[in-house]
This record gives C-alpha cells, sequence and structure tokens, in this order.
C-alpha cells in the first residue's frame, strides 16, 4: 500500500473508537465548497435519527472555503440527505448539504438546487442516471503510485482491469472504499483499473433525479478519507500525466422512461440530437482541463466536435451495442471530464432533453 508519515496509528486509534458514545451521536456535515472539493465538519447530536429532516441547519466560515467575503463569511449548511458513517459506525452518520447564503439564496457554488428544481418538474420522465468515476492514485511526492520515481512504466495495454502485481497498484484502497460506500448505503455498481496504471474507475447508479448527485459526493468524500488512511492521494484531474497516458472522465449514462419503452431508440436519438445543438453549452459545464483530455485520441471525441454512434467510443454519445439490438434503453455521454459536478452535468442533460426553467442556466461557466 501506500506510505507516508502522515499515515494514522490505526491501532492506537482503534483503543479511542470503541470507546461509549453515552448516546450521542455524531454527524458529519458534507459541503461542495469554492473549489469543486469536499469540505466537513462534525456536530454532536443528542440522539440517533431516521431523517435528515430531523437535522438542525448549520454554518462555516464561507471565507475560507472560497465561498464568501471576510466581511460577510458566513454560510449555512442545509441537510438534504442522510447515510451511515462507515469510518465511526453505529448510529453515527454522513450528512449531505447545501450551501446558503444568509438573505436565504443558494450559494453560488450551490449546483444542487437547480437540478433539483429541474428534476422535480420532470420527474414524469424518470430519468436514470449512471456515472463512471475514474481518478488516478498517487503517492506522497504526487507522482502516480507504483510508477518509478521521475520515471514511466510500460506503455498502456496490460493495465486495464489487470490483475497481479505490477499491472494493479493500491487495490487495497480501492477495495476499503467499495466496502465503505456499501455500509454507506450509495447505489455503488462496480469498480475496474483503468487503462493507465494507478487509474481506477468505480461507478455510481442507476439512481433516479437528484439522488445520483448526492451519492456520487458522498462516495468522492469516502474516497477522499480512505486514501487519508493509507497515505495517498486522490486527484480527478481530466489529464493527470501528459502524453500518450489516458484522461480520467466521469461517463454519464442517461435512460428515461421514454428511452426504456418498447421503440425507445427514436427517443434516444432525438436526445442525441439536442445534445449536439448545445454542445458547446456542455461543455462548459463538463469539468476544467477537459481539453486536455478531449483531443480525439485515447477513447475521445474532440471537444469541438459533436458525434454520437452505436459502441463507438470515440464518439461524444456512444449508444451501447445491445441498446441498439434491442431498440431500447440508454445513452452514454462520453464528454464530462472526472472533475466534473455531478449535478451540473445531470442538471444540463435534463435542460437540454425537456427544456429549461424561468431563472435557470446550468449552462453557464460560473453564476
Amino acid at each position: 500500500a501506500a506510505t507516508s508519515s502522515t499515515v494514522s496509528n490505526t491501532e492506537n486509534l482503534m483503543k479511542y473508537m470503541k470507546l461509549d458514545q453515552k448516546g450521542a451521536v455524531l454527524a458529519e456535515y458534507i459541503w461542495i465548497d469554492g473549489t469543486n472539493g469536499v469540505r466537513t465538519k462534525t456536530k454532536t447530536l443528542k440522539k440517533p435519527v431516521k431523517d435528515y429532516t430531523e437535522l438542525p441547519e448549520w454554518n462555516f466560515d464561507g471565507s475560507s472555503t472560497g465561498q464568501a467575503p471576510s466581511d460577510n463569511s458566513d454560510v449555512y449548511i442545509r441537510p438534504v440527505a442522510i447515510f451511515p458513517d462507515p469510518f465511526r459506525g453505529g448510529d453515527n452518520i454522513l450528512v449531505m448539504t447545501e450551501t446558503w447564503d444568509p438573505d436565504g439564496s443558494p450559494n453560488k457554488f450551490n449546483y444542487r438546487h437547480e437540478c433539483e428544481r429541474l428534476m422535480e418538474a420532470n420527474a414524469k420522465h424518470e430519468p436514470w442516471f449512471g456515472l463512471e468515476q475514474e481518478y488516478t492514485i498517487l503517492d506522497a511526492d504526487g507522482w502516480p503510485y507504483g510508477w518509478p520515481k521521475g520515471g514511466y512504466p510500460a506503455p498502456q495495454g496490460p493495465y486495464y482491469c489487470g490483475v497481479g502485481t505490477g499491472k494493479v497498484f493500491c487495490r487495497d484502497i480501492v477495495e476499503a472504499h467499495y466496502k465503505a460506500c456499501l455500509y454507506a448505503g450509495l447505489q455503488i455498481s462496480g469498480i475496474n483499473a483503468e487503462v493507465m496504471p494507478s487509474q481506477w474507475e468505480f461507478q455510481i447508479g442507476p439512481c433516479e433525479g437528484i439522488s445520483l448527485g448526492d451519492h456520487l459526493w458522498v462516495a468522492r468524500y469516502l474516497l477522499y478519507r480512505v486514501a487519508e488512511e493509507f497515505g495517498a492521494k486522490i486527484t480527478i484531474e481530466p489529464k493527470p500525466i501528459k502524453g500518450n497516458w489516458n484522461g480520467t472522465g466521469l461517463h454519464t449514462n442517461v435512460s428515461t422512461r421514454e428511452m426504456r419503452q418498447e421503440k425507445g431508440m427514436k427517443a434516444i436519438e432525438d436526445a442525441c440530437k439536442k445534445l449536439g445543438e448545445r454542445n458547446e453549452e456542455h461543455i462548459l459545464v463538463y469539468g476544467e482541463g477537459n481539453a486536455e483530455r478531449m483531443t480525439g485520441e485515447h477513447e475521445t471525441a474532440s471537444i469541438d466536435k459533436f458525434s454520437y454512434g452505436v459502441a463507438d467510443r470515440g464518439a461524444s454519445i456512444r449508444i451501447p451495442r445491445q441498446c441498439a439490438q434491442e431498440g431500447k434503453g440508454y445513452f452514454e455521454d462520453r464528454r464530462p471530464a472526472s472533475n466534473a459536478c455531478p449535478y451540473r452535468i445531470t442538471g444540463i442533460i435534463m435542460e437540454t432533453i425537456f427544456g429549461g426553467m424561468e431563472g435557470i442556466d446550468l449552462s453557464k461557466a460560473e453564476k
């Protein structure tokens, strides 16, 4: 496993983790900061809770997270979902939250609020999403784990879904994360080693509506926390290593009720055509640094050219062969970068396919 002088002393820690909490419950409030990162803080509750609506609103110093000026720094966090805490166990929970400003408006980095409004408005279409989160595991020096110091491993080829020493690295981190996600009740559907060594992927979904974004953000939090304990770093940068190495994406699988019905292929093709008409708008919110990844090589389309096709991993949108044969199913949007926000991805897809709402424009790179 990864090694670092900052790794927790697990044996010592466990003595304290077993101590009786005297009926108290620890709630880990999670929010997204102004740099697309994850922040958390812990609140002590007097008793267990069964639903997020039982939890109080809280606040934090937004001037320290890039979300507010120092002279008006309070930002409020409102619970929107809860999950069992795999690190503390027992009745302790993880709390996904939204960020709100003191005047009662969503914080400018609160992309969940608008996404949820679009999901609710289009609930009759029963949108299902499944996202494939790719990431790269780095050592303490910021170099891909297992790579020669200052050097490179053998070319890509043996690493994708690989097995064996020299083909995969840090499987212990990946397995620990997988089990943590399952304990937390996340809809994690699988994992695999990716094309570049030390690059991995986990899949979240299928989830309906807004829940996809909640589950993916909590899964990201769990990944960062697990990696902490192994002394490793996680990057979701789209092109962590320049040159002839695959980038990392967040391929987004989409299905609506109309697409899953008989002759649903027409709904799939209609959606693809609409997505093609707004390619530029989607690219604006599909992650920073995506141009380095979407070059038309390494299983990507060119960032400025839209295309869709059956079983084509070089297209912007891939329609799986099985769906084409059955005439229904789903499509895969291959454009999102690994660091994109799932609320922005799923929100703009709904906006493009079914139409926008007054006061909402998810195509803006920044609010």
